[in-house]
C-alpha cells in the first residue's frame, strides 16, 4: 500500500510486463471517478489485454470542490493521467443521477425530464449526456457537474475522452457475461457503500437499479426485496456476486444465511489478463472492466 502526501491512497496497482510506456498511443485509457473512491485501467486493443491497474480510495472528501481539487492533485502527480496521446480516452463517473431508457423511445430533447424520474438535477450546475447500451438496445441518461467536466474534456483538450456511466458499464458487462450463465441468476455488484442488482433472460436486460447502503442489513433487504419483485425463490434462485467483498469475509457468510446459491462472478472474457493479475480476484472491478465495452 502507498500513501501519498495528498491524502489520497493507493491500494492497488497491477503492472503486465508487456506494458511500455512508449506505446501508449496504441492503448486505450479507462477511468472511473466516484465520490470516494478512482480506478484506471489501460488495455491494449489489438487482444484486448488488460497492460495495467491501479485502485485509489479518497478518503475524508466532504464537497465536490473538494473531490475536483484531489483529483487535479492525482492527475499532476501520475506518471500517465496527463498524457492525451492515447488511443482512445474512455472515462466513467459514479453518481446515482441517471436513468435507462429504451433506444427505440429515446429523444434527446426530453433529456432533462428523463432525470427528473429517477433524481433532482440542478442545469445550472450539472450537464446532461447520453451513453449508448449497444446490447441492452438502450440509452443511459446521466447528469455530470459542469465543473467536472469541463476540466475533463479541458485535460484531454486534444484527444476529446468518452464520458459515460458506471452503471452503463455494469449493464453492457453483464449482458455480455450472461450467456455464461444459463441458470438466469440474480447480478450483484458490492460497491463501496452502494449495492447494484441487475437480471437478464435471453440476452434482455429485465432490472437494474443501485441503492446506498448505510448498514450491513441494507444488503439483505434491497436483496430480498428484488428477488420478491422479480418471482426469485432465495432457497433455490442463483445469485452471482461481483464487487468489494471477500471470499471469506463476514459479508460473504452472511449473504449465504440468507441466500443459499450464492456463487462469485467470473473475471469477463471480453478481456485478457497476464499472470500479473492473478493476485485480483475474478470477482473485483467489474464496472472498471465494463468500461471497455462502451463506445
Amino acid at each position: 500500500m502507498q500513501t501519498t502526501a495528498l491524502h489520497y491512497k493507493l491500494i492497488k496497482k497491477v503492472k503486465d510486463e508487456r506494458f511500455d510506456e512508449e506505446l501508449i498511443q496504441q492503448y486505450h485509457l479507462l477511468i472511473h471517478i466516484g465520490t470516494r473512491d478512482f480506478q484506471l485501467m489501460v488495455v491494449d486493443p489489438q487482444d484486448n489485454r488488460v497492460l495495467l491497474l491501479e485502485d485509489f480510495v479518497l478518503p475524508n472528501l466532504t464537497s465536490h470542490a473538494e473531490l475536483l481539487q484531489m483529483l487535479e492533485q492525482l492527475f499532476d502527480s501520475h506518471a500517465l493521467l496527463k498524457a492525451a496521446f492515447w488511443a482512445r480516452i474512455k472515462i466513467s463517473i459514479k453518481n446515482h443521477k441517471f436513468i435507462q431508457v429504451p433506444l427505440a423511445l429515446y429523444a434527446e430533447e426530453s433529456l432533462p425530464e428523463y432525470l427528473k424520474f429517477n433524481a433532482q438535477v440542478d442545469p445550472d450546475t450539472e450537464d446532461f449526456l447520453v451513453s449508448v447500451n449497444k446490447e441492452a438496445q438502450a440509452v443511459t441518461a446521466f447528469a455530470i457537474n459542469k465543473d467536472l467536466r469541463q476540466w475533463l474534456e479541458n485535460t484531454y483538450a486534444t484527444n476529446k475522452p468518452l464520458i459515460t456511466h458506471q452503471s452503463a458499464a455494469l449493464i453492457e458487462g453483464t449482458l455480455k457475461i450472461s450467456a455464461s450463465f444459463p441458470d438466469n441468476p440474480l447480478y450483484i455488484y458490492v460497491d463501496r457503500f452502494k449495492l447494484h442488482i441487475l437480471s437478464c433472460r435471453d440476452g434482455k436486460l429485465l432490472y437494474y437499479n443501485q441503492f446506498s447502503i448505510k448498514q450491513f442489513s441494507d444488503y439483505v433487504k434491497y436483496i430480498m426485496l428484488v428477488m420478491k419483485s422479480l418471482n426469485m425463490d432465495q432457497q433455490t434462485s442463483q445469485v452471482a456476486l461481483w464487487g468489494y467483498i471477500g471470499k471469506n469475509s463476514p459479508h460473504y457468510h452472511e449473504f449465504y444465511k440468507y441466500i443459499n446459491n450464492v456463487k462469485f462472478g467470473v473475471r469477463p472474457d471480453f478481456l485478457n489478463f497476464g499472470y500479473v493479475f492473478d493476485e485480483v480476484q475474478d470477482h473485483h472491478f467489474f464496472d472498471l472492466f465494463g468500461i471497455h465495452l462502451l463506445d
